[in-house]
């Protein structure tokens, strides 16, 4: 749970889990093994079709949240069970904690529930004077600790056996081995009384069915079957999201979650609960039951035409499973109750703005939490709306509103590039890198070389690079981008030269901008509609079939993020629409619609790796073409095993967030390393700038290039 206030201080927190090293291996083991485990989990089945099943049910649910709050409460009432509505958890813990001292309970035992750590019902139950106790083995050990979950399914796997060794070492007076079976079994020796003593059991519930007044629970540990069914009061605490119609419904979710949270086809157990069971053997009188739906802005959410969708989440924790970020440092620096993508957002209408703020900021926009969600949330995009929400709602001066308007000047930014570009010439080396940060940067800025920037950008190349193409098949516009308008110029020139070759007839309007992505990812959305609209104009009376660009960011956010821009404008709707049809990758263009043959090279061209930049490979969702034009160029393709893992450049979150940016790029380039190539591909002049930046910075014998330069070489 971060507890910073300002991003200075929350930078601090960073640092610190940072240079947590057991926390960072067991992190880094787990993000290895889960695509495996998921893919393995899934394999014959359509994963696409499953998820987009569970979206369509939660969202349905959603969509008549009253309703089925009704048809349950009257359903369960009818079976002896009382049903509680709290509007805020506040009044959540204030009626459990009634409900407890009305039926003098002292001690109470717990399942796993993210929802009561919503709410953090075990402190105002312990300010009560009762005995709270978690029997899930990670929960209590976190419990111990005084900590909250690092993992909304496993909650303690930052704790090394050795910690959890000590820590049961103080809790039993006695000094206990690491061995993890031998802890498994202390903990089991010291929560088996915790079971027998308590009075009242509090559990969550991963469905609530209208149609029966059924809960559901799913778990790899007995201890959930233990608290809802020992004890002689059985407290459900649900957030009115977890309402579905029937156990239809809940069977599709669970064919999808616990695959996707662990990589198992299903979990150790599947609790159905439908009324309270008798107290014990023989006796007459039944157990009490209680069901406290929560809504803390449920309803409210459910209603929002952009945000709804966030409550059909089913909290397997994938999103912080396949997160480079929360792979580098932890649960506890990347969400507030809730961990992970679904945490950065739901932190803001849970626990307001102010939990929220820094959190949001360390999203490095890689889509890889969208692409692995069991109810195919638009997480990332999501997370941006909540940054611009908060820039919004801040009054103080903010330095990305004066990026914003630079932006939206192309005449002014252009000059500014220009400008900086004669400044830097006494610091530039001959091989095209800086040879030390500008003052403005702080050393932690230090672990990447820095590319000048060019001294003839590519819009004043044009003219002398332009090529036409006999007979073209196409006729494209070239969308730039400013990094290789201004800092890459030859990517640019490469492609021309690879699609003129290939029949294209390629346009370069002059009047094009920076993609505006960068504002949007600094929350200054107004300023990236400025741009896009700059952008539109400059492409849309030229009559092209397609626009393409060499920069996988830019195409993502062309094609997927101008669109969202101009939702709540009707009349703009076509406009953009037409404009995000005709935007494609290089990649794609060259081998699906100009359709580039094979080399014909007799020599195997040298040992190449490729990164997937995060936006091509799954904002664009395209996989095989970059493949193909390599294996066609006749290059020795060797895939790394993190192909598609984040090099850690995300545009202006590597200027933010340097320390955790350094890290991911060590990964990175280790999976390249393991590869043994000599040449590594990619196709984003950001991952490149990353990338060829670290070779530089580590001395590697790895040349970086654009794909475009690779083939132009090979052709």
């Amino acid at each position: 749970m971060q507890t910073a206030t300002t991003l200075k201080e929350y930078k601090s927190e960073v640092d610190k889990a940072l240079k947590n090293k057991f926390q960072r291996k067991a992190l880094d083991n787990f993000a290895r093994a889960y695509p495996v485990a998921r893919a393995n989990a899934f394999a014959g089945m359509n994963i696409d079709q499953l998820i987009q099943k569970v979206a369509d049910i939660k969202g349905q649910a959603l969509s008549r949240l009253d309703q089925l709050y009704a048809q349950f409460k009257a359903n369960a009432e009818q079976k002896g069970i009382h049903v509680h509505l709290a509007a805020d958890a506040d009044e959540a813990n204030r009626i459990i904690a009634a409900i407890a001292k009305n039926g003098q309970a002292k001690k109470v035992v717990k399942s796993k529930s993210m929802t009561a750590e919503e709410t953090l019902l075990n402190h105002h139950l312990e300010a009560q004077g009762l005995e709270v106790t978690e029997t899930d083995l990670g929960e209590w050990i976190i419990q111990l600790r005084h900590e909250g979950p690092t993992h909304m399914v496993m909650p303690a796997i930052h704790l090394s056996r050795y910690q959890v060794a000590d820590l049961f070492s103080d809790v039993t007076g006695s000094k206990q081995a690491s061995e993890i079976e031998r802890l498994v079994k202390v903990a089991r020796r010291e929560l088996r009384q915790k079971f027998v003593e308590a009075d009242m059991g509090v559990s969550g519930a991963n469905f609530a069915l209208a149609d029966t007044a059924t809960i559901g629970l799913t778990s790899n540990e007995g201890n959930a079957r233990l608290v809802t069914t020992l004890p002689r009061i059985h407290v459900a605490l649900v957030g009115l999201d977890k309402l579905l119609p029937t156990l239809a419904d809940a069977l599709h979710v669970n064919r999808v979650l616990p695959r996707n949270a662990t990589g198992q086809a299903i979990t150790s157990y599947v609790t159905w609960i439908t009324g309270p069971n008798p107290c014990a053997a023989g006796e007459a009188r039944k157990k009490e039951m209680h069901i406290v739906f929560l809504d803390n802005g449920r309803r409210a959410l459910a209603k929002d035409p952009v945000f709804s969708q966030v409550l059909r989440c089913v909290r397997c924790g994938a999103c912080a499973n396949v997160c480079p970020v929360y792979r580098m440092v932890g649960g506890h620096q990347l969400g507030h109750i809730y961990i992970g993508a679904i945490g950065l957002i739901a932190t803001y209408f849970f626990h307001g703005r102010d939990k929220a703020k820094n959190l949001v900021q360390n999203c490095i926009n890689c889509g890889a939490c969208k692409a692995v969600c069991a109810a195919g949330i638009d997480l990332p995009g999501l997370i941006k709306e909540i940054h611009a929400r908060i820039q919004d709602e801040t009054d103080h001066p903010r330095s990305s509103v004066l990026l914003g308007k630079l932006l939206g000047n192309r005449t002014l930014f252009h000059r500014l590039l220009r400008t900086a570009q004669r400044a830097q010439a006494p610091v530039v080396k001959k091989n095209g890198f800086i040879r030390h940060l500008p003052m403005i940067l702080s050393k932690e800025h230090n672990f990447r070389a820095l590319p000048a920037i060019a001294k003839t950008p590519f819009r004043d190349r044009w003219d002398r690079v332009k090529e036409s193409a006999a007979s073209p098949k196409y006729r494209v516009a070239l969308f730039a981008g400013c990094v290789q308008d201004f800092v890459y110029p030859e990517q640019l020139e490469a492609g021309v030269r690879l699609m003129a070759r290939h029949s294209a007839a390629v346009d370069f309007p002059m009047q094009q901008s920076c993609c505006s992505l960068p504002a949007m990812m600094m929350g200054e959305k107004a300023a990236a509609r400025d741009v896009a609209r700059m952008n539109m104009a400059a492409m849309g009376d030229k009559g092209v079939d397609y626009i393409v660009t060499l920069c996988a960011s830019c195409a993502s956010h062309l094609k997927h993020n101008y669109p969202k821009l101009f939702e709540d404008d009707p009349s703009m709707k076509k406009t953009v629409q037409q404009f995000a049809d005709k935007v494609i990758a290089f990649s794609t263009f060259m081998n699906e619609k100009l359709q580039m043959p094979e080399a014909g090279a007799e020599e195997t061209g040298p040992t190449t790796t490729y990164h997937a930049p995060c936006h091509l490979c799954r904002g664009m969702g395209e996989r095989n073409a970059p493949h193909e034009l390599i294996r066609k160029a006749g290059l020795n393709f060797v895939p790394g095993k993190e192909e598609e893992t984040c090099c850690g450049f995300g545009g202006s979150f590597s200027g933010k967030f340097p320390q955790i940016s350094s890290q991911i790029l060590e990964n990175k380039l280790a999976d390249v390393e393991a590869t043994g190539a000599k040449l590594l591909v990619t196709e984003c002049p950001g991952c490149l700038m990353q990338l060829r930046g670290g070779v530089e910075k580590k001395g590697l014998k790895i040349e970086v290039k654009h794909i475009a330069e690779a083939l132009v070489e090979r052709k």
